[in-house]
């Protein structure tokens, strides 16, 4: 059978892909190698799906630290606001909460999924499921049809790839379509983490394993000079860092940690308090427990697991009385709860990261239509694109984005 548009991949980006097509009047296929679509999307946001975020263009385009240009006719196309309408329509209730993250209103990732089936089969968009691609079928520098793993031959006028990348192979995102982009001529920009983990070496974040901290303030810190800070909530992990402001630090910190860079994570656990602040409230906890040994006194200041990493750290005996902590010493834990710094050695490998950074070369790709500038009637969307974004519902905005646009072009 022959489809005016094959697509490529059930997550995002392929069912925004998809069903746009069919809407717009076009015989549709869609092609997904699980057993099942959205298998990526169902674990976004802990399960929840942070759909989007409400921030105006702007600050969406500041959120894109690379590429962001590329995204402008995207967004046009279809923008945040167009994208929550678009899914309040297909009857998906929405909410939005602390950072402009945008989720349902279930907190059930299974209930963005589907809605984005409803909007397939409103469409008849036809699905076939345990599906692999092997290849693109290409005559002339023109797209012909798809050939799948069995062989089997589907031609078509338009193939629009929306594979993903490298990170959670497990959902199926194991760089097939860099594979089908690099045998039709296409680029691939470097892969890497993004989104992901940081390592660290210092026993001390071994003995914060589990420990939640919010509110605080974070400086990434190469040779010492700042390249990025960030406020919001963080985790100590058994094999260093995570949570959503060290997610977005991955960025900074990836290239200089190639290029074996001294890379430092410095955390300000009192941001709300200027040193001299502190100071007086660290001297005004101490007054009430005067007699009280030095390792008793931190309870109202610090969560309980941080009290003996920050005694070690601060080189105050723990058994000395309060009373006899002199001025300097004082001074020096303010300075502590305000700088307190851990090596950042490596990041955690990519399989383990939310996106992939890097892949199909933007300079081969139409921004205004996502049609390859190799391959008439070849169009890529979402993750297999070289851009991606920091944690806040970014990344899924530019999946359904480029999707819904190639659709349109398809």
């Amino acid at each position: 059978m022959k489809y005016d548009v094959v697509v490529i991949g059930g997550g995002p980006a392929g069912m925004l892909a998809a069903g746009t097509a069919a809407s717009m009047g076009r015989k549709v296929l869609l092609l997904e190698k699980n057993e099942k679509l959205g298998k990526k999307l169902f674990i976004t946001g802990k399960g929840r799906c942070n759909i989007t975020n409400s921030a105006h263009m702007d600050e969406f385009m500041r959120n894109i630290p690379k590429n962001s240009k590329f995204m402008y006719s995207a967004f046009k196309n279809l923008s945040n606001h167009d994208l929550i309408a678009m899914l309040n329509n297909l009857g998906l209730t929405t909410k939005v909460e602390r950072g402009g993250r945008v989720f349902p209103e279930s907190d059930k990732s299974s209930d963005v999924i589907k809605t984005l089936e409803r909007y397939l089969r409103d469409y008849q968009v036809d699905v076939m499921l345990n599906s692999k691609v092997e290849k693109l079928h290409i005559e002339s520098n023109v797209i012909k049809g798809v050939t799948l793993s069995n062989n089997k031959l589907i031609e078509c006028e338009s193939a629009i790839v929306c594979t993903g990348g490298i990170s959670y192979p497990q959902t199926g995102s194991t760089g097939d379509g860099y594979k089908m982009a690099e045998e039709s001529g296409h680029n691939i920009e470097e892969l890497a983490p993004s989104l992901v983990p940081l390592v660290s070496p210092d026993e001390e974040v071994k003995e914060l394993q589990g420990l939640s901290l919010k509110n605080v303030a974070i400086k990434l810190l190469v040779d010492n000079k700042a390249i990025y800070e960030d406020f919001g909530e963080m985790l100590f992990t058994h094999f260093g860092f995570s949570g959503p402001i060290i997610l977005s630090a991955s960025f900074f910190a990836a290239e200089p940690l190639k290029l074996k860079k001294n890379v430092v994570l410095s955390i300000d656990l009192k941001p709300a308090l200027t040193e001299e602040e502190l100071d007086k409230r660290i001297l005004k906890d101490f007054e009430s427990y005067t007699n009280k040994q030095y390792k008793n006194a931190l309870n109202e200041l610090l969560p309980k697991k941080l009290i003996p990493v920050v005694i070690q750290l601060s080189g105050i005996d723990e058994l000395k009385e309060v009373h006899q902590i002199t001025k300097e010493e004082r001074k020096s834990l303010a300075y502590l709860l305000k700088n307190l710094q851990f090596t950042v050695a490596g990041t955690r490998p990519v399989s383990e990261a939310i996106v992939t950074s890097g892949g199909i070369c933007l300079k081969e790709v139409n921004p205004k239509t996502m049609e390859s500038k190799l391959i008439r009637g070849l169009y890529f969307a979402g993750e297999v694109l070289d851009i991606d974004a920091f944690t806040g519902g970014f990344n899924l905005q530019i999946a359904f984005s480029t999707g819904y646009t190639a659709g349109l072009n398809a």
